[in-house]
């Protein structure tokens, strides 16, 4: 039996080029085959459809039709974030760009780990997260798989900065990673705040600060997961400030805007805080993995510090050869930094601002009509680019099985959020290709399915 070809190497383009042909061809076919942004017949339905072209996961003897067969089945029953009817969720569709870039990683397969392993991406990474700080307001950044790892380690910083009675204080809007997170670090509960209209409430905030005992370390969210809030970002710091509080700023939606001229003001106050969680395989187009965590103060990262002598001896060390065991507290990592890298230089801050610019635009546009259909109720104006609303005057019963209808038909793809007691369908538009019609039809879908 002659080996298979690898993808890297003097023969890997050569041996991808046929490979890559069948990837999109197998792409193309189950893009066609499920014809809409989700494939039909609910969970039961696609389990089979995968079951029968899987097959056997693991056979005897291996089948050449593989890739194009099983391809072509994660396609037919993919959600497609490329369709503007797919708009649960801060899913976004990825830049061609971006995508290339991301195969050339998977062909040198670098692991930012050790140096020796990883000589150019790790000089990548350096020189870019730094930049992404510092466009921030802040002085560099860590590469993580998405804002969960990047609240997390922001809470792992501040614990080890200040020790392990830190308590943890935000509000009822801020993500579940954050709560989580002090769990899994041991931490005291968290302080949960009343969020009226989904926000943190400086008052309450104010009130917290002056009778909690320290240290505090106080979440913020730029860009909530429900409706795209964000919180009084300066009124907050200055809190921050007054009451000797640390600060994290969770920005994984709401970070993208710092691209944008006309929408960079609403992160105002960002640069105030020790760490902010950025996201770009959200409002930065980016494939999954790419999170990061921008941090005020690069010392702290000395507390990430682990000694492997095949990894980082300190002879090695000694005599120039970059230490990464600091830059995560993973040890083998891709390097998710390349596309962010080759997207940046190639769209540069106008190109992806105006992307920003395109969504936001969008979603304003959704709110209008949803605003102007006596059929409709508005939840409010969006903040970024998630508009929330119902049908008038329907149950929360309804307003489920609408959109579990629209799921079971494969005919739209919206999400759901609780907010003041009752429950929105939830549009977020981050497809800069949807059009006005787009965002008409989706209504008209949403309408036919309502039960009169």
């Amino acid at each position: 039996m002659s080996t298979p070809p690898l993808a890297s190497g003097p023969e890997g383009p050569e041996a991808l080029r046929p490979l890559l042909a069948t990837v999109l061809d197998a792409l193309a076919a189950g893009t066609a085959e499920r014809g809409g942004p989700l494939p039909a017949g609910g969970p039961d339905a696609v389990t089979a459809r995968v079951a029968a072209a899987l097959g056997d996961p693991l056979p005897d003897t291996g089948d050449p039709d593989a890739l194009h067969a099983i391809v072509r089945a994660l396609a037919a029953g993919a959600a497609d974030p490329a369709d503007p009817l797919c708009a649960a969720h801060l899913h976004c569709p990825p830049l061609a760009v971006a995508t290339a870039a991301d195969l050339a990683a998977s062909a040198l397969n670098p692991s930012l780990d050790s140096w020796d392993q990883a000589p150019a991406a790790s000089a990548l990474e350096a020189a870019v997260t730094r930049a992404l700080a510092r466009t921030a307001g802040l002085a560099d950044a860590l590469v993580t798989t998405g804002g969960t790892e990047s609240n997390q380690l922001a809470l792992l910083l501040a614990r080890e900065a200040h020790g392990g009675d830190l308590r943890l204080v935000c509000c009822a809007g801020a993500h579940h990673s954050l709560p989580r997170a002090a769990w899994l670090l041991g931490l005291p509960a968290p302080v949960v705040l009343p969020a009226p209209r989904g926000l943190l409430d400086p008052a309450a905030l104010a009130e917290a600060l002056t009778t909690l005992p320290g240290p505090l370390l106080v979440a913020a969210t730029a860009g909530t997961t429900d409706a795209g809030l964000i919180d009084p970002l300066p009124e907050i710091a200055a809190l921050c400030a007054a009451h000797g509080a640390r600060l994290h700023i969770d920005a994984a939606y709401g970070g993208g805007l710092l691209f944008s001229d006309r929408h960079r003001h609403r992160l105002t106050g960002l640069d105030a805080a020790h760490t902010v969680t950025l996201d770009l395989h959200k409002l930065g187009w980016q494939p999954a993995a790419a999170g990061l965590l921008a941090v005020a103060r690069p010392d702290e990262l000395a507390t990430l510090h682990q000694h492997a002598d095949y990894l980082n001896a300190t002879d090695d060390t000694e005599a120039g050869l970059p230490d990464l065991l600091a830059r995560s507290p993973r040890t083998t990592r891709r390097p998710d930094i390349l596309k962010i890298a080759v997207t940046l230089r190639t769209l540069g801050r106008d190109g992806l601002g105006a992307l920003v610019d395109q969504v936001c635009a969008r979603a304003h546009e959704l709110a209008g009509l949803i605003a102007a259909h006596p059929g409709f109720e508005l939840y409010d104006r969006p903040v970024i680019s998630t508009v929330l609303f119902r049908p008038a005057e329907a149950t929360d019963d309804t307003v489920a099985a609408v959109r579990r209808g629209l799921l079971h038909e494969g005919r739209a793809v919206l999400g759901r959020a609780r907010l003041d007691g009752r429950l929105w369908l939830k549009a977020t538009v981050l497809n800069p290709r949807s059009r006005p019609d787009d965002l008409a039809r989706l209504l008209e879908l949403v309408e036919g399915s309502t039960p009169r």
